[in-house]
């Protein structure tokens, strides 16, 4: 299976969210749309945590030399 995108990911869920916002589905419907929307959610949150867990921040050492250190995580 192909990884999708963080974009194609978000846009998948506002197009979901618009779907669901104009309503006129059948509650099996709207629920599959639900659903859809709830793995887009996640997928998305996932790759920002990963992009997140990427990101450094350049901080002085003891001998006030410059070096890379990972954010803290909260």
């Amino acid at each position: 299976m192909k990884e999708i995108s963080f974009e194609k990911a978000f846009e998948a869920l506002e197009k979901t969210v618009e779907e669901l916002e104009s309503g006129g589905f059948s509650l099996d419907t709207a629920l599959k749309k639900y659903e859809e929307g709830i793995k887009m959610a996640r997928l998305c949150q996932a790759k920002l945590d990963k992009a997140k867990a990427k990101i450094e921040t350049l901080m002085k050492n003891k001998d006030g030399e410059f070096e890379t250190k990972p954010i803290a995580q909260d």
